[in-house]
């Protein structure tokens, strides 16, 4: 078991990152709960292949839970679901000093997440995520919430978990496409100030992507340290943090236009994002267009999704990015690049040179 920490002072928290930790789960979560009680949140696909097992190790260890089984998929994150989340919360009559856990990918951690910083003003909660994307990023950070129809998570709040439990050999139950997706998030790290680990996955990505447990453990440790020192240092994201916003701005605003679905997941949108970040750097004369081309080859390497498959109107997505929760002063912050690892924020980007990349990917 490899282990890392978020270092936040009192509220600093473990990730534990290792194979069949599921099995041993319940050694785990005890110390975090103040009494012999939980509640595990789910979704459907995560409670058909690898509920019993985290079920097993509480049962055999004594620890009383109850289970919530939500439906899987994006749409999950809304303020319905939120508010039937809640009422079923209520409903087990838990306790302030109560611990609720996150079992899923990015979209049940955001909600649940969310929903235990809410309920009676604030409740501990564990984060056990099951996807790369997850594992990599959402799970760790404190960044909670949900989506509405003006943008994605633009309602939430920071709420640190007590604890990150990654088991690797979720990894094997998922989608091809959730990997890919998930993936997209630890080329992120690369991207912006770690040149060698991108060389690093130009060279290993693909055997990665295609199931190989020892890349995976490296690649999500890595990842989980480089997000850790960025949380440690700008919790709240007024500053360093937003480089991990790489490609969101694009990202998010290709998922808000095809309406939160599943033909576009948000790792995906990630990547063809972090594509046009990079051609936007070209545009603006600050990177090489060699950088952007390895970019986008190792994105085509690995089988990821391109934007010229979608049909999408330019001034929606506009209009989308318009409605971003990095908007400051009324100007969009933008994440570019001098080059691989050396990403940096602008909000002095001219929005015509936005629209003309836009074009140029949807048209391929």
């Amino acid at each position: 078991m490899k282990t890392t920490t978020v270092d936040l002072g009192n509220r600093s928290y473990d990730i534990l990152i290792g194979e069949n930790l599921l099995d041993s789960a319940a050694d785990h979560v005890r110390p975090h709960l103040n009494r012999n009680k939980t509640v595990i949140i789910t979704d459907e696909n995560v409670a058909r292949y690898q509920l019993s097992r985290l079920e097993k190790s509480f049962d055999d260890n004594g620890i009383d839970y109850e289970t919530i089984i939500l439906p899987a998929g994006e749409t999950t994150k809304s303020f319905s679901m939120l508010e039937t989340l809640l009422d079923q919360l209520l409903s087990l009559r838990l306790e302030r000093k109560d611990t609720i856990i996150a079992f899923g990918g990015g979209v049940i951690g955001d909600l649940v997440g969310f929903a235990a910083s809410v309920y009676q003003r604030g409740i501990d909660f564990i984060q056990i995520p099951t996807t790369l994307l997850a594992q990599v990023d959402s799970s760790v950070g404190g960044k909670t919430g949900i989506n509405t129809k003006a943008g994605k998570n633009l309602v939430g709040a920071f709420h640190q978990p007590k604890l990150v439990l990654i088991d690797v050999t979720t990894l094997k139950t998922l989608e091809h496409r959730h990997v890919i997706a998930g993936y997209a998030e630890v080329v992120k790290y690369g991207l912006i100030n770690d040149a060698d680990f991108f060389s690093w996955l130009e060279k290993n990505g693909k055997e990665l992507v295609e199931g190989s447990s020892e890349l995976r453990t490296e690649a999500i440790l890595k990842s989980c340290e480089a997000k850790a020192n960025v949380v440690a240092e700008d919790e709240k994201e007024k500053g360093a943090r937003a480089l991990l916003n790489l490609g969101h701005t694009f990202g998010h605003a290709l998922e808000a236009e095809n309406g939160y679905n599943d033909a576009l997941f948000h790792g995906e949108a990630v990547a063809m994002g972090m594509i046009m970040a990079f051609d936007l750097s070209v545009k603006m004369g600050l990177c090489s267009g060699n950088d952007a081309d390895r970019v986008r080859n190792h994105f085509d390497e690995i089988g990821a999704q391109k934007a010229s498959t979608f049909d999408f109107d330019v001034s929606k997505l506009l209009h989308h990015m318009k409605g971003d929760k990095k908007m400051s002063d009324g100007k969009l912050t933008f994440v570019i690049a001098n080059g691989i690892g050396k990403s940096f924020l602008s909000n002095n980007v001219d929005m015509d040179d936005v629209r003309d990349i836009l074009k140029d990917a949807l048209k391929g």
